[in-house]
C-alpha cells in the first residue's frame, strides 16, 4: 500500500487547480446553522417521511454551498496515507480478459448524432469495445516518481467513485451462462461474480439486450472534499451514463435507465448485499470504518438494440425475479480502499433521503431517436468515436488567447439540446440524453469570453421551454433575453447582457484562472424543489446525473472541434444566482464548465493504458 500512496500524491499538487479550500475538521464538528436560501418547512419530528425527506435534501444543499464567507466543510488537509484506492476489485472472483480493440474500428463521432448505426450482435469482441470506449482507462501519465491512470470516463479529482456491473445473457469465451460481472477497468476484465437463471432475459427483455449497473463509493469523493463529495459522486455517475450511452451508439445499442425499479432491487441484482450495513454515526467522525468502503447503488441501464419498438419492461415480473437474486452463488471479497477513513454523516443521512422506492406504476417508454440539430459540420475534426473518446483530457490551464467561430459555438450547443431537432425543447430524445427517462430540468447561463462576432457577454441557453416564463420572471428584469446574431432558429439561446464577464466567471468559480481563460465558460441552473415536490426526493441524484450528461457531451464536442474542457466542481453557489438575480430554491446552480483551448504540461509523459504500470495509482 505504501508504494500505491507514493505514486499519486504529487500530481494532485502539480497539476490540479485547487477545487476546495480545506477546513479544520474537528471530532464535533459544533458549527452554527448554515446560511438558508432554500425552503425547509417545520422540524422534522412534526413532517411525514416525504416532508422529513425533502427537508433533509433541502438541509444538505444548503450546508454544502460554497459562499464567499466560507467554504463548505471539508478535511482540514489531505491525509495521503489513506488515499482511496480507485480500483475495487473482488478478491478470487473469476476473472475474463476483454479485447483491445483497434482505435480506428468505430463510427465517426459527429455522424452518431444524425443516425445510430445498424445494431451488432452481443459477443465478446462487441462487449470489449463497448467497455474500452466507455469505463476503460485511457491512458497513464507520469513525471518524476508519480505515475496515475486516467479513464475515458472523467472524474472529480481524479478519484472515480463510480464502480460498473454487467448482467447479461452467455457470452462465449465469458460464461457458458448468463452472468453478473463487476468491469475492473486497470486490467480491462470482467470479473464474473454470479451465474444468473437461463430465462431471466428471455423472459423479461428483447434478444440482444443486456443491463449496466452503476454504483458509488462515497468515500472516494469525501476523502478530499468532504461533505460536498456527494454532489461530485453524482456528477460522476451522470458522466458515467454519457460515456455509456455513446460507447453503446457506436454498437448501434439504445440505452434507457430503468427507473421503474427501486434501490432494493438494484442492491440485489449488482450483488451489493456482500457489503455491511453501515450504521451512520450522529456526526462527523474520524476512525477505522470497514463498511464505509461500501457501494451504493445509484441506477440500472438497458442496452437494447437501436429499432426496436412495442416492447414493454413489467417491473412486476422483473423485480420477483432479481429478488431470486439474493440466493445465487456470489463470488469475489471486496478489496479494502483505505486504513482510516472520515465519515461525513450528512452524506450518507441525504443517501438515505433519497433511497429511491420501486414504482411498479412507471411506464417503460422508448422515444424515437431524435437526430440533432447541425450548422457547421465544418468545425468537427471528423474523428472516430473510439479515438475521440480514448483521446479525451481534462484541461488543466487554458491559454487566455484561443477562440473559436460563432457557427462552431452554435454547433455545440445545438448538440446540448435534450431533444434534438424537435421544434420545442423538453423530453430528452437526442443522444445521449435519451438515456434519462425524464423531461430535461437542466440549463445553462453561459460566460461568452472568446467567440468570433459575438459579443461577450451573459447568455442563457434553455433546455425545456416550457421553464422560459419562469426563468425570466426569476431573473433580473434588466435582461434582455434576445435572440443573438446568427443563433440558428430552433436554438434557444438568448443574451442576457453584454459585458466582460472574465472577472466575473473566475469570481464565481472559486476564484480559478480556467474558469476565464477558456472560449467560454456555463453554469448548469436545474429546476430543483419544484422537481423535488412533483416528482419526488429521489429525482435529487438525478439532476446532478443529467449535469454529468451534458458534462459529458461538452467534453466531447471541445475536443471534436480541437480545443478542450474542464468541469469545475467548485464555485460559489448563490453568488452564482445573486449575478442572476435568482432568489428562493426554484432555480439552483449546480455544475460549472469551461471550454476553450488548453495548455499542455510538457513535464509530463503519456504512457499507454494496457498494459500499464503494475502499481495502483
Amino acid at each position: 500500500m505504501k508504494s500505491f500512496h507514493r505514486t499519486i500524491h504529487n500530481p494532485h499538487r502539480l497539476l490540479r487547480p485547487p477545487t476546495t479550500t480545506l477546513l479544520p475538521l474537528t471530532t464535533t464538528l459544533c458549527l452554527p446553522p448554515p446560511q438558508t436560501t432554500m425552503s425547509t418547512s417545520s422540524s422534522s419530528t412534526q413532517q411525514n417521511p416525504e416532508q422529513s425527506s425533502l427537508t433533509q435534501v433541502l438541509t444538505y444543499h444548503n450546508q454544502t454551498k460554497h459562499l464567499f464567507t466560507n467554504y463548505a466543510r471539508g478535511p482540514r488537509g489531505l491525509d495521503w496515507d489513506n488515499q482511496p484506492n480507485p480500483f475495487r476489485r473482488y478478491i478470487s472472483a473469476p476473472l475474463r480478459p476483454l479485447l483491445h480493440p483497434n482505435s480506428g474500428d468505430s463510427d465517426l463521432y459527429s455522424s452518431l448524432f444524425k443516425t445510430l448505426p445498424f445494431p451488432k450482435p452481443i459477443n465478446k469482441i462487441t462487449i470489449s469495445e463497448f467497455f474500452y470506449d466507455s469505463l476503460a482507462l485511457s491512458a497513464w501519465k507520469s513525471t518524476g516518481f508519480s505515475t496515475w491512470s486516467l479513464r475515458v470516463n472523467p472524474s472529480s479529482g481524479n478519484l472515480h467513485p463510480t464502480e460498473a456491473y454487467i448482467i447479461c445473457p452467455p457470452v462465449e469465451s465469458v460464461s457458458d451462462s448468463g452472468f453478473v460481472a463487476h468491469y475492473a477497468p486497470k486490467v480491462h476484465a470482467l470479473e464474473v461474480r454470479a451465474q444468473i437463471p437461463s430465462g431471466f432475459f428471455t423472459n423479461l427483455f428483447p434478444d440482444g439486450s443486456f443491463l449496466i449497473g452503476l454504483t458509488s463509493v462515497f468515500w472516494r469523493e469525501s476523502w478530499k472534499y468532504g461533505e460536498r463529495g456527494f454532489r461530485y459522486c453524482n456528477h460522476d455517475v451522470g458522466h458515467a451514463i454519457g460515456a455509456v450511452s455513446m460507447a453503446a451508439a457506436g454498437q448501434g445499442w439504445d440505452v434507457k435507465v430503468l427507473d421503474g425499479l427501486g434501490h432494493d432491487e438494484l442492491k440485489k441484482v449488482m450483488g451489493l448485499e456482500v457489503f455491511s450495513e453501515f450504521e451512520i454515526p450522529e456526526r462527523a467522525v474520524k476512525g477505522k470504518f470497514e463498511e464505509i468502503e461500501f457501494e451504493h447503488p445509484d441506477c440500472l441501464l438497458l442496452v437494447f438494440p437501436n429499432g426496436i419498438d412495442g416492447f414493454d419492461v413489467n417491473y412486476e415480473d422483473l423485480r420477483l425475479a432479481i429478488t431470486e437474486f439474493s440466493n445465487l452463488d456470489w463470488k469475489g471479497e471486496p478489496n479494502s480502499l483505505s486504513k482510516e477513513h472520515v465519515c461525513w454523516d450528512i452524506i450518507y443521512r441525504t443517501s438515505e433521503a433519497v433511497k429511491k422506492p420501486l414504482t411498479l406504476e412507471k411506464k417503460f417508454v422508448i422515444d424515437p431517436f431524435e437526430k440533432s440539430g447541425t450548422c457547421s459540420e465544418d468545425s468537427y475534426k471528423h474523428l472516430p468515436l473510439r479515438e475521440l473518446v480514448r483521446k479525451r483530457r481534462s484541461a488543466v490551464d487554458m491559454d487566455g488567447v484561443t477562440s473559436i467561430e460563432r457557427n462552431t459555438f452554435y454547433q455545440i450547443l445545438l448538440h446540448c439540446l435534450p431533444s434534438g431537432c424537435q421544434e420545442k425543447q423538453k423530453r430528452q430524445l437526442g443522444l445521449p440524453y435519451r438515456a434519462m427517462d425524464w423531461d430535461s430540468e437542466v440549463h445553462c447561463v453561459l460566460f461568452v469570453h472568446r467567440v468570433v462576432d459575438l459579443p461577450k457577454g451573459l447568455y442563457f441557453l434553455v433546455r425545456n421551454e416550457e421553464h422560459f416564463d419562469d426563468l425570466k420572471k426569476a431573473t433580473r428584469s434588466e435582461f434582455k433575453w434576445e435572440k443573438p446574431e446568427g443563433c440558428p432558429p430552433e436554438l434557444p439561446l438568448y443574451e442576457l447582457a453584454q459585458m466582460d464577464c472574465m472577472k466575473l466567471s473566475k469570481h464565481l468559480s472559486c476564484h480559478q484562472d480556467i474558469a476565464s481563460d477558456g472560449c467560454f465558460s456555463l453554469g448548469m441552473v436545474a429546476r430543483v424543489e419544484p422537481t423535488l415536490r412533483e416528482k419526488g426526493v429521489w429525482m435529487y441524484p438525478r439532476l446532478f446525473w443529467e449535469t454529468g450528461v451534458l458534462g459529458q457531451v461538452l467534453y466531447l464536442e471541445a475536443h471534436a472541434v480541437g480545443i478542450s474542457a474542464t468541469g469545475i466542481g467548485c464555485f460559489f453557489d448563490d453568488p452564482v444566482h445573486e449575478v442572476l438575480g435568482l432568489t428562493g430554491s426554484n432555480f439552483q446552480s449546480l455544475y460549472h464548465f469551461t471550454v476553450g483551448g488548453p495548455v499542455v504540461d510538457k513535464r509530463i509523459t503519456s504512457l499507454p493504458a494496457y498494459p500499464g504500470p503494475g502499481v495502483d495509482a
